[in-house]
């Protein structure tokens, strides 16, 4: 049959950059172009095997692992949306263990939900000799700001229990309407995950949730919107959107939990995104223990809509604040 890969059966053994990775995710990784469901199908039908015996998709991994991919059949022509190649990340930080970079605004971290592909894929894409390229954490598709991928597991794994234990500083600047008054505050509201009756994933706050503890500091206020900087000691979804927008403040250019009306009006005035930018990250590098400080500027558009509340409305707090630090 012109233009197909003959299919075959393959076996692979794990070694050091796939040692305790989930199965399902390993599969994803290596099985390139096929798609989720596929691979969740040979998985729960047991074509997919690890040392012989029959595996979940939340098996982990272990070194030397010998795993038996069944046989795939892809189209040599066409094996689903092109990844593209333009988009040029800005690198923050890095070295033989991590990258970091300053994602960018109407970008998914990865893809699924309906995205074909995010950022982790661009990467991999632009960086083939790469044995290994992994997500640390996330960021909302509409949130711009400081990303980190791991290039080491144990750089990944280390990272992940040090984000659990609230070892890494993580600093938001958000725009919010109305007049925020506290000079600093602590946001507690336990948040809860719900589906919408579309199917959508929403959060509130609620006494059944899960506890959320954002540290809100007031940089700059004007007559009718503030800009603060949230710290994170948790990471919630949609935790700052949510404690914000609960307070009576929702973050400008917010489609989900905003206020909607404004929005409409903000986009009309040229901010065609939500206000929230991962600003600062400071811990200690995984595997050296070195103390890691990274700081992204507010892109032009956010920087814009500020310079255009500079100029229609004063001041009533942050005279100390200058536009260029942002």
């Amino acid at each position: 049959m012109k233009g197909l890969s003959k299919p075959a059966v393959v076996r692979h053994k794990i070694g050091d950059d796939s040692d305790g990775q989930r199965v399902d995710n390993y599969l994803l990784r290596i099985c390139k172009g096929v798609p989720k469901s596929h691979i969740y199908r040979i998985l729960r039908s047991g074509e997919v095997r690890v040392n012989s015996k029959r595996i979940g998709p939340d098996y982990r991994l272990q070194l030397d692992d010998e795993v038996r991919v069944p046989p795939i059949q892809m189209s040599a022509e066409k094996s689903g949306p092109a990844i593209p190649h333009g988009q040029d990340f800005d690198i923050v930080f890095e070295d033989e263990a991590l990258l970091v970079i300053d994602k960018p605004a109407g970008m998914a971290v990865h893809g699924g939900s309906g995205v074909s592909f995010g950022v982790i894929e661009q990467l991999r894409r632009q960086r083939p000799e790469a044995r290994f390229l992994e997500l640390v954490h996330r960021l909302d598709r509409e949130t711009s700001g400081l990303l980190i991928i791991a290039k080491k597991r144990s750089a990944l794994t280390a990272l992940h229990d040090m984000f659990r234990e609230g070892r890494i500083e993580k600093r938001y600047l958000a725009m919010v309407k109305g007049r925020w008054t506290d000079i600093l505050r602590h946001v507690k509201s336990p948040l809860l995950k719900y589906l919408t009756a579309e199917g959508e994933r929403r959060v509130s706050v609620s006494p059944e949730g899960k506890v959320a503890h954002s540290i809100v500091r007031l940089w700059i206020r004007w007559q009718n919107f503030s800009l603060v900087e949230v710290e994170l000691k948790t990471g919630r979804t949609h935790q700052i959107r949510v404690h914000l927008t609960h307070l009576g403040f929702p973050l400008c250019g917010d489609d989900k939990y905003g206020d909607f009306p404004l929005n409409k009006v903000l986009q009309k005035q040229g901010l065609g995104r939500m206000f929230l930018h991962a600003a600062k990250l400071i811990f200690q590098h995984p595997l050296t223990g070195e103390r890691i400080e990274l700081a992204a500027a507010l892109p032009p558009e956010l920087i814009n809509f500020v310079l255009r509340l500079e100029k229609n409305e004063s001041r009533e707090y942050g005279t100390e604040v200058s536009v260029d630090r942002l």
